[in-house]
């Protein structure tokens, strides 16, 4: 099973969103661990699906409520889908293709890997997160991102690259590696390396003083203390030592 930080890697959607979700009864987890944490199975996964199908044609929460408790088959409501889907081809033509392979696999018995389920369906991620973003740094800092000028693609291809190399200095953290360590260093030099060709200018000081930012700012310390505790600290250490 997964737990809910999991399921919003993989579909795209929010935390936050997946917890209303639970909250109005749209999709409850399967079940709920003694320390709270919520955990999804594979038909909470499925029905996850449908929701976010239905959310692409704009249908509200309470649509989706009806039309899930009215159809019981999941082919049924696929086909259903995929037909409502077709309407928009032009603008959502990847969400069908999606459709489509599910209905594939449906009807031959077989599991569809979870990573292709929800292709086409991530746009409400980035929507969520910068207006959350946004109202932080409007109040904290009197800065405000505008999010009209904001290409998604480039954003998604940025935020990829920045989780990868976060997730390997927590897998460093988590295996003790020293902050001297010739393979922190390359993660170093790689990820600085690809912010200068996309991103912006930035030295071995610079993300210093980023590292540092991230280590005082309570907002961007949780984001990653969530992924590993100790991983703040641990990255400003390690960037001090190879602006060294």
């Amino acid at each position: 099973m997964l737990t809910v930080k999991q399921v919003a890697n993989l579909t795209g959607i929010t935390v936050k969103t997946l917890h209303h979700y639970h909250k109005v009864g749209l999709l409850e987890p399967k079940e709920i661990t003694e320390a709270g944490y919520r955990l999804y199975g594979k038909e909470e996964l499925q029905r996850l699906q449908h929701i976010l199908f239905y959310r692409e044609l704009d249908f509200s929460l309470e649509d989706i409520q009806k039309l899930l408790s009215e159809k019981g088959h999941r082919l049924t409501v696929l086909v259903e889908q995929k037909i409502l889907m077709e309407k928009n081809r032009e603008r959502i033509n990847l969400i069908v293709d999606t459709i489509g392979e599910t209905i594939e696999f449906e009807e031959s018995g077989k599991e569809m890997d979870e990573k292709n389920m929800f292709k086409g369906l991530q746009k409400e991620q980035w929507q969520e997160q910068l207006q959350e973003q946004n109202e932080y740094l409007k109040e904290e800092y009197q800065y405000e991102i505008s999010l009209d000028d904001v290409d998604v693609e480039d954003l998604e291809e940025t935020a990829k690259e920045a989780q990868e190399f976060m997730s390997k200095m927590a897998f460093a953290l988590r295996e003790g590696w020293s902050v001297e360590d010739e393979r922190i260093k390359q993660l170093l030099t790689d990820h600085i390396a690809y912010i200068n060709d996309n991103v912006m200018s930035v030295d071995a000081k610079t993300f210093v003083e980023s590292a540092w930012y991230f280590l005082t700012d309570e907002f961007h310390k949780d984001m990653l203390e969530e992924q590993q505790t100790g991983l703040s600290y641990y990255l400003y250490a390690c960037a001090v030592n190879f602006a060294d």
